[in-house]
């Protein structure tokens, strides 16, 4: 049996928009979240919630889920396997890796770990790199 938890934390909530700067329009202009970072080669966008470290990340290409941290992606697969689950093969990201999830119950997670860091971003919130 696992001892330590597997979820860290809901790392952020992916919202499916036509385009980011429709996206942006409704999530930032007009609900005042603020923009953490853009990557329009991933077609992503990021926004703070002021009072966590979650983040509203907008997508032109992901369905609407929850994103939840792990240390570790491929320790993740492994404890989800070992548990009675089943997993996906894992993806990097440029800031770490993910992979899909499904509880023996059938729900669909998405499991990420930040082992390659997080986004660097330039004034206006355009991710210019990943820093460790």
């Amino acid at each position: 049996m696992r001892t330590a938890p597997l979820f860290q934390m809901v790392d952020a909530v992916t919202v499916p928009v036509p385009s980011l700067d429709d996206g942006l329009a409704f999530y930032r202009d007009g609900l005042g979240h603020t923009l953490a970072w853009r990557n329009d080669a991933t077609g992503q966008a990021g926004l703070h919630l002021p009072a966590s470290e979650t983040e509203i990340v907008l997508a032109t290409a992901l369905p609407h889920e929850a994103n939840w941290r792990v240390d570790s992606v491929d320790e993740a697969v492994r404890a989800v396997r070992a548990a009675g689950g089943r997993a996906a093969v894992p993806v990097d990201i440029p800031v770490g890796r993910t992979v899909a999830v499904t509880d023996p119950f059938g729900n669909s997670l998405l499991l990420l770990d930040l082992s390659k860091g997080r986004y660097v971003t330039d004034r206006a919130g355009n991710v210019t790199g990943v820093r460790k």
